[in-house]
C-alpha cells in the first residue's frame, strides 16, 4: 500500500449533474509537459477558474523548503497545446512542513491550503486561507472547524466551489477502520462540527481524497475497502435526497482510471480528467485522460388520458433516448421521477438531464372523457284490452333501453328505471282482475328490462323497480267497444333518475 504523509482534499471549477456517473474516455497517459519528474512525487491537481494554471504538490524533491521529505505546492501555466511546462515553486505559501492547495473559491481569488502555518509543526491540523495580493498571496489563517481533532498523519480536506461544504478523511470519531470521510457545512459564517458520512462510503479501510461535484450531489473519493483493481482505487457515489449520509452503494471508475497499484486525488475539468497514479513506477505522477463526446439526450412522452371527466388517473410515460445514464427528471409539477400517476387533465413539462449535465424537454398532455350529460329518459306505452307484452327487440322501448346503455357506455355510474302500470276497469277474463293485469303489465317489463341489462353486464348499475301497478279511468258501463274511453288508463309508463 502506497499513502504519502499528507493526503489532502481538492476543489474544482467544473459542473458535474445530479446522479452523475463515470464517461467513456481515452486511454490515460502520463500529463504531458514537466509536472511529472522522474525523482519526485506530484499529486493533487488544483486548477484555476480557466484552467489555465495547474497548482499540484511535488514530494520527494531534494530542492524542497523543508527537504526532501517535505511537500511543496507548485504551479505551472497551461500552454497551447494542452502541456504544463516551466513550472515554479508557489514561494508566498510554502514552508518548511507539508504544503497543499485544497480548492480555490471566489473567483479564484481565495486559496484553501493545508494549515502548516503556526509556527510548529502539528500545532493544528486543519485549513487555512490566503488571499490573492497582486501577483501574490496573503499570510495564510486558520479555518475554525469546532471539535476537529485529528491525530496521525494522514488526513485531507475537499472545500466546494461555493465555499459552504467541506469533505474532510481523517480518523476520528465514529470511524470504522482507518481514515473515514466526514463532512462539515456552513451557517452563516460559521462551520458546524464534523458528521461521519455513513457506513456505506467508509469501511474498514481508508477512505481518502474526496471530490464533490459543483451539484453537491455526487462524490468522488480513493478507498482500499470497497475491493477493486488493487491499491487504492477511485469510487464515485451519489448522494440520496439532502442528507449528507444517505449515499448510493460506492461504483468502481473501472481499469482505465484504476490500475492495480495506488489511484486517488481524482478531479475533472471541461472534457478532462486528472488524477494521480504509481501505475508506472514507485512514486506517483499526475495522469490525464480525455472524455469522449457522449450522445446527445432526447426525451419522448406519452400521456394516457383520465378514464373519466374530472378523474385523476391520467399518467406520463416518459422515454430517454441518447444520453448517459442514470438520468434526472423534473417535471412542471415538482416531481422527479420519471413517470407521473394520478394525473386530471392538463399539459406536463418534463426536463431531462442526464450524467453530464445535457438537458432535454417535452411536453406530455394527458386529456379526458368529455363530460357526462345526465339525460332522464321516459316511455309511455298504451295497451289494447288484456294486453301486457312489450318486446325489447323492437319498436321504442328497443330505443329506450339503447339510449341508456349509451350513458352508461359513456360514464353514467348509475341509473334507476321507475315502472308505473295501469289498468282501467274494462273487466279481463284472461287475468281473473284488473289489479292482476296491472300487476303483470309492471312485472313482465322488470323482467325483461332486468334480463337484458344482466346480460350487458349492467346488472350492478341498472336498478329496476315497480314504483306502481294501479286500476284506474271511468267506471266500466258495458261499453268495451268504446276504446277510446278506457285507453288512456291501459298504460305501462318508464322513467329514468
Amino acid at each position: 500500500m502506497k499513502k504519502k504523509l499528507i493526503l489532502a482534499g481538492l476543489v474544482s471549477t467544473i459542473s458535474i449533474a445530479a446522479n452523475a456517473q463515470f464517461w467513456d474516455i481515452t486511454e490515460p497517459v502520463r500529463l504531458p509537459g514537466t509536472v511529472n519528474t522522474e525523482t519526485g512525487e506530484e499529486s493533487i491537481p488544483v486548477f484555476s477558474k480557466d484552467s489555465s494554471i495547474l497548482y499540484f504538490v511535488r514530494t520527494f524533491d531534494p530542492s524542497a523548503v523543508g527537504g526532501e521529505n517535505d511537500q511543496d505546492i507548485w504551479f505551472s501555466k497551461r500552454e497551447k497545446d494542452g502541456s504544463y511546462t516551466d513550472c515554479q515553486r508557489l514561494s508566498d505559501v510554502n514552508n518548511k512542513y507539508n504544503n497543499a492547495v485544497l480548492g480555490l473559491g471566489k473567483g479564484g481569488t481565495v486559496m484553501y491550503l493545508l494549515n502548516a502555518y503556526e509556527g510548529k509543526k502539528d500545532l493544528v491540523k486543519g485549513l487555512a486561507t490566503s488571499t490573492q495580493s497582486g501577483s501574490g498571496w496573503s499570510k495564510p489563517s486558520e479555518v475554525v472547524i469546532p471539535t476537529l481533532d485529528i491525530e496521525g498523519d494522514f488526513y485531507g480536506f475537499h472545500v466546494n466551489e461555493a465555499e459552504n461544504t467541506i469533505i474532510i478523511s481523517y480518523k476520528g470519531p465514529g470511524s470504522l477502520g482507518e481514515e473515514d470521510l466526514y463532512v462539515s457545512t456552513k451557517n452563516g459564517s460559521e462551520w458546524s462540527a464534523p458528521v461521519h458520512m455513513g457506513s456505506t462510503l467508509n469501511t474498514a479501510g481508508f477512505e481518502i481524497s474526496p471530490f464533490l461535484s459543483k451539484t453537491q450531489d455526487t462524490l468522488y473519493f480513493s478507498s482500499n475497502g470497497h475491493g477493486g483493481q488493487g491499491d487504492a482505487d477511485i469510487f464515485y457515489s451519489v448522494r440520496q435526497g439532502s442528507s449528507w449520509t444517505n449515499w448510493s452503494k460506492p461504483t468502481n471508475l473501472g481499469n482505465k482510471i484504476n490500475s492495480p497499484k495506488f489511484d486517488a486525488y481524482f478531479i475533472h475539468t471541461g472534457k478532462q480528467l486528472y488524477w494521480s497514479s504509481n501505475r508506472d513506477g514507485e512514486r506517483s505522477d499526475i495522469y490525464l485522460a480525455n472524455i469522449l463526446t457522449p450522445p446527445l439526450v432526447s426525451i419522448a412522452c406519452k400521456g394516457t388520458d383520465a378514464t373519466v371527466y374530472g378523474g385523476k388517473d391520467g399518467k406520463t410515460d416518459a422515454t430517454v433516448k441518447g444520453g448517459i445514464a442514470p438520468f434526472n427528471y423534473k417535471w412542471s409539477t415538482g416531481a422527479t421521477t420519471e413517470d407521473l400517476t394520478g394525473l386530471a387533465k392538463g399539459e406536463y413539462k418534463v426536463t431531462v438531464t442526464d450524467a453530464l449535465g445535457q438537458t432535454a424537454n417535452t411536453t406530455c398532455v394527458v386529456n379526458e372523457p368529455q363530460p357526462i350529460i345526465v339525460q332522464n329518459l321516459d316511455l309511455k306505452h298504451y295497451f289494447e284490452y288484456n294486453g301486457d307484452k312489450l318486446t325489447i327487440e323492437e319498436g321504442k322501448l328497443k330505443d329506450f333501453v339503447t339510449k341508456i346503455e349509451g350513458q352508461m357506455n359513456n360514464g353514467r355510474e348509475k341509473i334507476t328505471i321507475n315502472i308505473r302500470s295501469s289498468a282501467s276497469y274494462v273487466p279481463t277474463k284472461t287475468f281473473g282482475s284488473n289489479d292482476k293485469l296491472a300487476r303483470s303489465r309492471a312485472n313482465r317489463i322488470k323482467s325483461e328490462l332486468e334480463t337484458y341489462f344482466a346480460s350487458k353486464g349492467m346488472k350492478a348499475k341498472v336498478t329496476v323497480k315497480v314504483v306502481s301497478a294501479v286500476v284506474a279511468g271511468p267506471k266500466y258501463d258495458g261499453d268495451f267497444e268504446n276504446q277510446a274511453k278506457y285507453r288512456d288508463y291501459q298504460f305501462i309508463e318508464l322513467k329514468t333518475e
